[in-house]
């Protein structure tokens, strides 16, 4: 299938990544004209994206429920209220313990409802299951290109005009994911040689039974973790790395970006190659790459070339992992209740991430380094490789019930 073939569906999911995810990037961008209003230090608006991203992982697998009892049209329309009304009551806080609410939960909760899981599911039911994966790739390709292309324009805006009006504006583009959601609208369609069986029967609870006493789910999710982990460690201390090893900040920048461009590239390519070849032994060459990458960059001498050279190997599998994980899981659960079962794993894989961050600075703090934890991600790189090699991916065949 091509992607010019593709359902509506699947460009309005596209659209609402762009813009909820890239609205998300630039919020860094953010963190010195908010504190110096509110004259409160950096600490106040770390913390309040950090409850973000933590709630943002809490409310992914009730939100996933909610999709797929009431449908991703709904979600959608009420995460891009919540989206807006955050980011304008952001805009109009008088104190700073608002942004607890307002950038915090009401944003986290907008992200969860505006994102990978909730449109993927989406996706899911009208892409057939032998076009998953490239639907998947295609699709977190296009909310990479969102953190890409959103922060420029976010700082062109700040520098025209103050941080509220460009929160303003930002709440106006949540609109447009309003309008996306009227189009999404779920047909289901099967592939000839990967019955849904009795899915369509299958109530939530039983799928939860189902997937929770299944060994391959609990690998999925012990290799989404390691991923998270490597992202959000990577995002927050190679800037500190750099520095450390006496690099400009515009090195760091440079190879941030390249990992953003990279990622773009790498995210469709991982997605076509899942559907053409077993995504288990794709998943663990990705993995294989990624210990390659990681331990390169490590062994040899940290210079400008290098870390660009980095940036641009690991961003071209850095969320490759995305459209093979969810494919997996579709593959084998089915698309009926995609958005519960992959918002549990995306959980895990915030986890991970919280954990990359936090044992980072641990770490560093302990040792006086960065190198034990570099080692550490090597080391599981090369474990989530070989997690993958024993997942079942075969279709989880279901009978109709008797009377």
């Amino acid at each position: 299938m091509s992607i010019f073939r593709f359902p509506l569906l699947v460009w309005m999911g596209i659209g609402t990544l762009i813009i909820s995810l890239g609205i998300r990037q630039s919020f860094g961008i953010f963190m010195m004209p908010i504190s110096n209003y509110f004259d409160t230090g950096r600490e106040f608006f770390s913390l309040a994206i950090a409850l973000q991203n933590l709630l943002f992982g809490v409310f992914q697998p009730f939100v996933g429920m909610a999709s797929d009892r009431w449908g991703a049209q709904k979600v959608i329309w009420a995460g891009s209220v919540s989206y807006g009304l955050g980011l304008y009551l952001t805009s109009i806080a008088i104190e700073p313990s608002w942004l607890y609410l307002s950038l915090g939960a009401l944003v986290g909760l907008g992200l969860s409802a505006t994102s990978y899981v909730i449109v993927l599911g989406a996706v899911a039911r009208v892409v057939p299951a032998e076009h998953t994966a490239k639907a998947f790739g295609l699709t977190t390709a296009a909310g990479s290109f969102g953190m890409f292309a959103m922060i420029p324009g976010a700082q062109l805006l700040l520098s025209e005009l103050n941080w509220q009006n460009t929160l303003q504006i930002f709440a106006m583009l949540c609109c447009l994911m309003l309008a996306f959601s009227c189009f999404i609208r779920c047909n289901s369609q099967t592939s000839k040689d990967q019955p849904e069986y009795t899915a369509a029967d299958q109530t939530l609870s039983d799928a939860l039974k189902e997937a929770f006493s299944n060994r391959s789910y609990w690998l999925i999710h012990m290799g989404f973790f390691v991923c998270g982990f490597h992202v959000m460690f990577i995002a927050t201390h190679l800037p500190s790395y750099l520095a450390d090893k006496g690099l400009p900040g515009t090195t760091a920048a440079m190879a941030l970006a390249n990992v953003g461009i990279f990622n773009i590239f790498g995210t469709y390519f991982w997605g076509v190659v899942g559907d053409k070849f077993n995504k288990r032994y794709v998943m663990t060459a990705l993995y294989l790459l990624r210990t390659v990458v990681i331990a390169a960059f490590v062994i040899f001498p940290v210079t400008v070339e290098t870390a660009a050279f980095f940036g641009s190997a690991i961003g071209f599998c850095w969320l490759g992992t995305v459209p093979l994980t969810s494919g997996l899981v579709r593959q084998i659960f089915g698309a009926r209740y995609l958005s519960t079962l992959y918002g549990l794993v995306f959980f895990t894989h915030q986890l991970g991430s919280f954990l990359g961050a936090w044992f980072g600075g641990r770490i560093y703090d302990y040792y006086g380094s960065y190198e034990p934890i570099w080692w550490t991600t090597v080391v599981m790189a090369f474990l989530a490789a070989l997690i993958h090699l024993p997942v079942d991916d075969r279709p989880i065949a279901r009978h109709p019930a008797t009377a």
